[in-house]
């Protein structure tokens, strides 16, 4: 029997601690991986399934809110979530579907929700701009036109994002399309959510402890949460399961693979589908980043899923993930097949225009803190350009709202054959270059700004981040640079 947990979001957990405290905000850790008993079963988060009106909009009502979940054994801590304590839903739309959604806030401050990984107009985006005071409603509406993808929703608040993300406000959001393959695809049964967040505790666990905004890179936890689940395992059916990993930390950077080291396939990244299946059997994804991978089993086996230490400032230390355990018995499951997306190459035309970018300590690009009043790059609709990221210092990473790119080269060499799908979000080692080739839509606004940003939440809130209008081609001359009554600063 398949077991699968399908309750509401009402409690959550905590997962792999790891040994050795994180000295410092910034955080180093022991290498050693602390025993976990694996007791609790992994929690799905829930499919929140919209409202249909007569023209066929789809709306989906999310209301942010304050609760406590159980998380650590024998107490409640203090968190934030979508419908429910901590964390939220998971939203599942197909292209071509008209959704709108009703986002409520029931905090006591001012916030944003962001679709991370959607292409729709910057209006509708969530980012800083789209403030959703207290008590008030947020309804953006586009109709999804994009590939099938895994993607996320989290908030987007100046200066705050890191504080909201960290309490809990994340959740994922699924693009599904006509293509028919023989993957796993039964939400909850073979095909899994995992969403990877660390976490400080208080002494008595009562609350979130740590200050995202102090040190080099905010707070590196000691302990993990797998869908918020403390100490967790997965009892699976299946010959093979997909696993949608999303980085929802705020800092910190994984390496996923097994204890056994067995291989798995890599079939998609950030912004969908790869055109073929590449094995591996690691995986690194920094804040914000998705993988989608196909693992097999064997009837009555277990293994640990792991993340293992690195040398990268914000990957250190082994953790232990989860223990998957299969059953007696497996249903069978097709191979992955060869091809999986008819992938259109996102190849910049023979003098592509070209941006760099120099990401500077840990609160500027180019030499500029973020202004929420300055418009610093204008792109003409559907361009494809190439964007030079510059990292002269410690460990960053950097993501571009509403397009998808390719990453042509790190550091001058090939990236991983598992990052050459389309993405939107890539990591920038220290003391390097990497180049992309970014594909942009074709939602114009030139009064409404789309972000560019280091993903390391206390890099973002401190200044790392940078605004782009798409508008018209040949228009690019005729937009002002300064949007009337935003605001200066961070």
């Amino acid at each position: 029997m398949i077991f699968v947990h399908r309750r509401r979001f009402l409690s959550v957990a905590a997962l792999a601690t790891f040994t050795a405290a994180c000295g410092s905000e910034a955080g180093s850790a022991s290498r050693g991986v602390e025993k976990l008993a694996f007791r609790n079963p992994l929690r799905i988060p829930p499919l929140l399934q919209p409202k249909r009106d007569r023209k066929g909009v789809r709306t989906f009502e999310l209301t942010m809110q304050q609760g406590r979940a159980r998380i650590l054994p024998g107490t409640q801590t203090a968190t934030w979530g979508f419908n429910g304590p901590f964390l939220g839903p998971t939203l599942r739309a197909a292209r071509g579907d008209v959704v709108q959604m009703a986002v409520t806030n029931r905090l006591a401050e001012a916030g944003t929700v962001h679709w991370h990984g959607m292409r729709l107009p910057a209006r509708m985006d969530g980012g800083p701009h789209q403030t959703i005071e207290p008590g008030a409603t947020w309804t953006p509406r586009w109709t999804i036109d994009q590939p099938a993808a895994t993607s996320w929703y989290h908030p987007h608040p100046h200066g705050r994002t890191a504080a909201h993300v960290y309490r809990g406000l994340a959740g994922m959001f699924i693009v599904d399309d006509d293509e028919r393959l023989e993957l796993p695809s039964r939400y909850g049964v073979d095909d899994i959510p995992l969403i990877l967040q660390d976490k400080r505790f208080g002494p008595d666990g009562a609350s979130f402890s740590g200050d995202p905004l102090k040190g080099t890179f905010g707070i590196l936890g000691d302990h993990v949460l797998v869908n918020g689940t403390y100490d967790p395992f997965l009892r699976v059916g299946t010959e093979r399961v997909r696993l949608r990993i999303l980085n929802g930390s705020t800092a910190r950077m994984y390496h996923v693979g097994f204890a056994d080291r067995r291989r798995f396939q890599v079939i998609g990244t950030d912004a969908g589908l790869m055109a073929a299946p590449v094995e591996v059997d690691r995986l690194s994804l920094t804040p914000g980043e998705r993988a989608e991978v196909v693992v097999a089993f064997t009837a009555g086996e277990q293994v640990v899923l792991r993340s293992f230490g690195g040398d990268n400032d914000i990957d250190k230390g082994d953790l232990d993930l989860l223990r998957i355990v299969a059953v007696p018995r497996l249903e069978d499951s097709p191979a992955v097949p060869r091809r999986l997306a008819d992938l259109a190459p996102i190849q910049p035309p023979q003098g592509a225009r070209v941006r760099r970018f120099r990401l500077n300590g840990h609160d500027a690009i180019n030499g500029r803190e973020m202004d929420m009043a300055r418009i610093d790059e204008v792109v003409p609709a559907g361009a494809v350009e190439i964007w030079e990221v510059e990292n002269n210092v410690y460990a960053h990473n950097f993501h571009i709202h509403e397009v998808a790119f390719r990453v042509l080269d790190v550091a001058g060499s090939p990236p991983p054959a598992y990052t050459n799908g389309h993405k939107d979000t890539v990591y920038v080692p220290s003391k390097s270059t990497v180049r992309l080739a970014v594909q942009f839509g074709h939602h114009t606004d030139p009064a409404s700004p789309y972000m560019y940003h280091c993903h390391i939440l206390r890099h973002e809130d401190s200044g790392m981040m940078g605004q782009f209008v798409i508008v018209r081609p040949g228009t690019e001359n005729q937009v002002p640079h300064t949007l009337p009554g935003a605001g200066h600063g961070h």
